[in-house]
């Protein structure tokens, strides 16, 4: 039993450094492949339509616009967390404690970002706790701007669209530096379901919501 706790231990810290290393390392990086895009790379390789479209680009050439969309409508309070937030850790660990099994989705950015670049993204409470020591390494790591920058550029927008500047190009016929208010907030909305929604679908669907967001947006001081 000793040895195999010591294993363990081992096998532990081996993890936790490497960790390290890797967001070390890709902190100078353009993150241009995740875990899920060979995810699904590998579901569609049968599939003559599917292409993988991503075309990384830096934070400061993304309009304000967008970035303020997206942290309206993905997490509000992006700047004030430590990558956690409290009320949503509290509702997870009395789920848990009710015997609940199912896993519900990523609360903030940082936590999607961890999710996106380190993880396959698979419904279990071992992939939740591997996303939460990447969102606190990122977080002590990167510092917000990176982590903005890689979350829009890794973020799913559809069938093989990765990243804001695809999905201005594919949906928009547009830069990223160039979307406007309304344009990002139906990107934004798209996002929770990226396979099943696009802007127009959204603009019609969610009318209320993407109203809000663009209201929100407006209150959002970048960093």
């Amino acid at each position: 039993m000793k040895k195999l706790l010591k294993t363990i231990a081992i096998a532990l810290l081996l993890y936790l450094l490497l960790g390290g290393a890797s967001v070390i390392v890709l902190k100078s990086s353009r993150i241009e492949w995740t875990p899920l895009m060979v995810k699904r790379a590998i579901e569609y390789r049968n599939d003559d339509s599917y292409s993988r479209n991503q075309k990384y680009v830096p934070v400061d050439s993304v309009s304000d616009a967008f970035l303020k969309a997206v942290i309206a409508a993905e997490d509000a309070g992006f700047y004030s967390h430590n990558g956690f937030e409290s009320d949503e850790i509290r509702s997870e660990l009395e789920r848990l404690k009710n015997g609940e099994r199912d896993i519900r989705g990523c609360s903030t950015i940082s936590q999607q970002t961890a999710k996106n670049v380190f993880t396959l993204g698979s419904p279990t409470w071992l992939r939740k706790g591997v996303e939460a020591w990447f969102t606190f390494l990122i977080e002590k790591m990167w510092g917000k701007d990176k982590i903005l920058e890689v979350y829009i550029n890794v973020a799913e927008f559809g069938k093989g669209i990765y990243g804001v500047q695809a999905a201005a190009e594919y949906y928009l016929n547009t830069d990223a530096s160039k979307l406007t208010l309304a344009d990002a907030t139906s990107l934004a909305l798209c996002l929770p379901s990226p396979l099943t929604r696009t802007p127009d679908d959204v603009n019609k669907r969610f009318a209320k919501r993407r109203n809000q967001i663009a209201r929100d947006a407006k209150l959002i001081a970048l960093q």
